[in-house]
């Protein structure tokens, strides 16, 4: 069976990163993979949009692909109105929440400011149920060393009184993201986990891009993401 990211033991996974880490696009490509995989812990599966104040590459945004693959989605009062800004959430969020047969992936908002949100939803939120992990792309200005790297998951951390256990290397160039690309991301991500204490997760790879043989050897668990949330039109 083919590896994809770490096996997870909870029901619910915190997805966080800094604006352009590609947070979104791995919690939409993860929620794809595990609806349409044949072996699941759990019936259902849900993707909660909790990432409000960013106005770019929302999941939101992709409702009818995900709903369509039989994830629900959650998130902002607006379910039709994708470019309404106000930072309005539907009281549904908590439905996937508090139903035990569901796997949730949390797409939080970017940084420390951004991930406040998940205070509203702590409750749920308990170690035995809860795995938090952090999108890093080492080619954003933010996160490019291992200092900046650190100070970014510390803030998040203080900032919700969450712990993040995995990192998630999803180290990219747009549509130049290459091989070597992914490769340098994955040697600073485990100098980052060297040093703090944290597990490596997966790699991703932009499955339109790169091909998964070409990453053969430099991990065990590699996440293919598909490019839904970034239109050709920014590339032009």
């Amino acid at each position: 069976m083919t590896a994809y990211i770490r096996p997870l033991d909870k029901r619910i996974l915190i997805v966080t990163g800094h604006y352009g880490s590609g947070k979104t696009e791995f919690a939409v490509s993860y929620a794809l993979l595990t609806a349409r995989s044949g072996v699941r812990a759990y019936p259902k599966t849900a993707l909660i949009d909790l990432d409000i104040a960013n106005p770019y590459f929302r999941s939101r945004e992709r409702r009818d692909m995900l709903e369509a693959a039989g994830i629900g989605v959650y998130g902002s009062l607006y379910k039709t109105e994708i470019t309404a800004e106000l930072p309005a959430l539907s009281a549904t969020v908590r439905t996937p929440l508090e139903d035990e047969d569901c796997f949730v992936i949390v797409d939080a908002g970017g940084n420390d400011s951004g991930a406040l949100v998940l205070n509203q939803f702590k409750k749920y939120f308990t170690p035995d149920k809860t795995a938090v992990s952090a999108v890093l792309n080492a080619n954003r200005p933010q996160t490019h060393d291992v200092d900046g790297a650190v100070q970014h998951l510390s803030a998040i951390e203080h900032a919700t009184g969450l712990h993040i256990e995995g990192i998630i290397n999803n180290t990219h160039l747009l549509r130049e993201t290459t091989p070597d690309t992914i490769k340098k991301g994955h040697a600073f991500c485990e100098t980052v986990c060297g040093q703090t204490g944290r597990t490596l997760w997966c790699d991703c790879y932009p499955q339109p891009l790169v091909a998964r043989e070409d990453l053969t050897g430099i991990s065990d668990y590699l996440m293919p993401l598909g490019l839904y949330m970034r239109p050709t039109w920014l590339d032009r």
